[in-house]
């Protein structure tokens, strides 16, 4: 038995015969088993300063898009929000522009602006951060902050925020360090009561504290394969200096909060003329530092999102362009879908009033159209593939009626 295992193959490393591993790779002259990859590979790492030093992508100002190429690139998948992309594109120059100083002889040194967004849910503030990753030179990750906790509570720890961004950038410490991080739901992570650390707010204000060292700039240690799930893992440590963050939430509830702040609902002559030059219809323009905080996040938080902007939200006209206008509209993609069976898809025009109107009254912005389209179109999409039908035309009678049809069955199953 002993002379047959010395001519059966084994890791030239570890000595176990292949049928003791999962995978033997052969060589020229010898063998690896896959436990003594791993081995070889945190031995690399460890030996390389905890992570992969790749090749850092040359940045040329004049290759770089300018905020005017960046906004034209945004309008071509988001409709208006003008103040939004013209912020988020100046930001983005901006930040190339630092990453670029930072080989500068001059005294100067050009800090990072992050952003804050706030707008009502289904005002495009995810789409824009997923559209403007497609034009960026850099890694770019998008987080919810819903899932933050403080560290040692169920959940994910502030970190791995970071873990995310050196994933996307192949674990190239030096990439991942001038990178974008998209920080979505900012709102969901504020106090939540007027009094700080009177009872344990793990995943309010004791996230924000710990988001505010990522947002300052500072060395952190990072689990690369995240969190307390691996404690035997070595951690990589990356500066998040040259880190651009930028930050979204829909703050539901804020617009009392800035009529409060603007003084609407006294009484009196002057209140009364004060008012008349305020738009209720969208206090969300009004916004400030102070309305943050009045809503549950940090002084020390707002203070490191200089960059303030809001969404407006949707009117009539906008949603209507929304449904058929951008490249990657609603309607193109159910048209795409059908094309895909060979099927040439229609809409008549009334449809597409009839289901804005529904969106408007519904109230979910742009979110809502993709319901209410999805409603309308299921049992088109059940049954036209198995058809021989070259074509379809989705009629107003038809929509109403798939409309009625989903809305009396949600009261049967209430």
């Amino acid at each position: 038995m002993e002379e047959k295992s010395k001519d059966r193959k084994r890791c030239s490393f570890c000595g176990r015969l292949e049928n003791e591993v999962s995978l033997l790779i052969t060589g020229l002259n010898g063998y690896i088993c896959n436990n003594c990859v791993f081995q070889a590979y945190e031995i690399a790492q460890e030996a390389m300063g905890g992570a992969i030093k790749g090749n850092v992508k040359e940045l040329n100002l004049k290759e770089l898009p300018k905020p005017k190429e960046i906004k034209a690139f945004l309008d071509q998948y988001v409709i208006g929000q003008e103040d939004a992309k013209r912020y988020l594109s100046v930001s983005v120059y901006n930040h190339y522009k630092r990453l670029l100083q930072e080989n500068g002889e001059d005294d100067v040194e050009i800090e990072k602006s992050n952003i804050i967004m706030v707008g009502s849910t289904g005002t495009g503030k995810t789409l824009l951060a997923r559209t403007i990753a497609k034009i960026l030179n850099v890694p770019f990750t998008i987080v919810d902050a819903t899932v933050l906790t403080e560290a040692g509570y169920v959940g994910e720890d502030i970190e791995s925020i970071l873990t995310r961004l050196l994933q996307v950038a192949d674990y190239n410490v030096q990439e991942a360090e001038r990178g974008i991080v998209f920080i979505d739901e900012i709102d969901k992570i504020a106090r939540k009561g007027d009094n700080p650390s009177i009872t344990r707010d793990v995943s309010g204000e004791g996230v924000q504290q710990g988001l505010l060292k990522l947002l300052e700039g500072s060395v952190v240690n990072v689990p690369p394969q995240g969190g307390r799930k691996h404690p035997e893992q070595k951690m990589i440590p990356v500066n998040t200096k040259n880190i651009l963050f930028i930050c979204g939430g829909a703050f539901d509830g804020i617009e009392k909060k800035i009529a409060q702040r603007l003084n609407t609902h006294v009484v009196g002559y002057n209140a009364v003329q004060n008012t008349l030059q305020i738009d209720k219809s969208n206090m969300m323009q009004y916004i400030a530092p102070q309305d943050l905080k009045s809503f549950g996040l940090i002084p020390e938080i707002i203070g490191r999102l200089p960059v303030l902007t809001y969404l407006n939200p949707l009117d009539r006209p906008a949603l209507r362009s929304i449904l058929t206008e951008p490249k990657n509209s609603i309607v193109k993609q159910y048209i795409k879908l059908f094309a895909m069976d060979g099927i040439d898809l229609k809409f008549q025009s009334e449809v597409y009033e009839y289901i804005v109107d529904k969106a408007v009254e519904y109230k979910l912005g742009a979110r809502g159209l993709r319901s209410i389209v999805e409603t309308i179109m299921m049992d088109v999409m059940f049954d036209i593939p198995s058809q021989s039908a070259k074509e379809y035309e989705v009629t107003l009678d038809y929509a109403k009626k798939q409309m009625a049809k989903a809305n009396i069955s949600r009261l049967q199953m209430a």
